[in-house]
């Protein structure tokens, strides 16, 4: 008996954390798609030349589009790099599919937290040159019908680099001796990476892609230090190295103080909640993280 044939399926930025979870888990979700996972090393989304041969030679069925520069500081120092990686890159591969669907990946930074619980429809305001280049990357995508927006928070997990989820940062400054100082009043809805990426495969398999502005987060509303605590007591380490501190005491770069998310679409369609990280590290407490 034939194997039914496969579509190719893009996956930008598969070096970092959520695409290479996407790589890792696309022969465990799904037999309906081909994947070509793109880096820096094999791919230059800046090149438009480049990514036309690609596209040619390979003819995706659909492309996910995580690829770009996540950090803010990065971003903060470097803006046009930022603007040209996260923007002008996704101006071009959108331009070079055409009618084929691409899904991109944002932030919930494209909020500036004065209010919390933002569904899909809420005002964008970002505050920093990240959240910015997401919101302009989005009306990119968005001009395109058949193509879908996912807003993220805060992911964790295993990167191939070591310096991509939130948590490797954190355990690397705790490892080192660092009290860490984190706001008790600054709130965000983390996930893990491995939820993040087997979301995306259950939605590449239904019979119609979604299309539109998704939020996809954890279900659970967590300020700084509660995530902070959360992942001292998974590791077994001293959580008496974190100090709480106030937003209303900080002097540095505006900060969005609650960018929870509610992703009723996304759980509308996958007929399931997305787990909070607090909920996915108890359910699997051996997981690498």
């Amino acid at each position: 008996m034939n194997k039914p044939e496969t579509k190719n399926l893009w996956i930008t930025g598969a070096g970092g954390l959520i695409g290479s979870y996407l790589s890792r888990q696309a022969g465990c979700h799904s037999s309906k798609w081909t994947t070509h996972a793109w880096t820096r090393a094999n791919m230059d989304l800046t090149d438009h030349h480049e990514i036309q041969a690609a596209f040619k030679r390979t003819k995706p069925s659909l492309i996910i589009h995580s690829a770009a520069i996540s950090k803010s500081a990065s971003c903060d120092a470097n803006p046009s790099l930022a603007q040209q990686v996260n923007v002008e890159s996704t101006r071009i591969l959108c331009e070079i599919a055409g009618e084929t669907p691409v899904w991109f990946l944002s932030t919930d930074l494209v909020f500036d937290g004065k209010a919390g619980a933002y569904a899909e429809t809420a005002e964008v305001n970002p505050l920093t040159v990240y959240g910015r280049t997401k919101v302009d990357a989005e009306r990119h995508v968005l001009s395109r019908p058949q193509n879908a927006v996912f807003r993220l928070s805060l992911n964790g997990g295993r990167s191939p680099t070591g310096d991509r989820g939130f948590n490797e940062e954190f355990r690397r400054s705790i490892e080192n001796g660092a009290q860490m100082k984190l706001f008790v009043d600054e709130f965000r809805c983390p996930s893990a990476a491995a939820v993040t990426a087997g979301v995306f495969w259950k939605l590449a398999d239904l019979v119609e892609l979604p299309r539109g502005t998704f939020h996809l987060c954890g279900s659970e509303r967590l300020s700084r230090f509660q995530i902070g605590k959360l992942l001292m007591d998974h590791w077994g380490k001293d959580a008496s190295l974190l100090q709480p501190v106030s937003l209303r005491d900080y002097q540095g770069p505006p900060r969005s103080p609650d960018t929870s998310m509610i992703c009723g679409r996304i759980e509308a369609l996958l007929g399931m909640p997305v787990p909070g990280l607090q909920s996915w590290l108890e359910v699997n407490p051996d997981a690498p993280f």
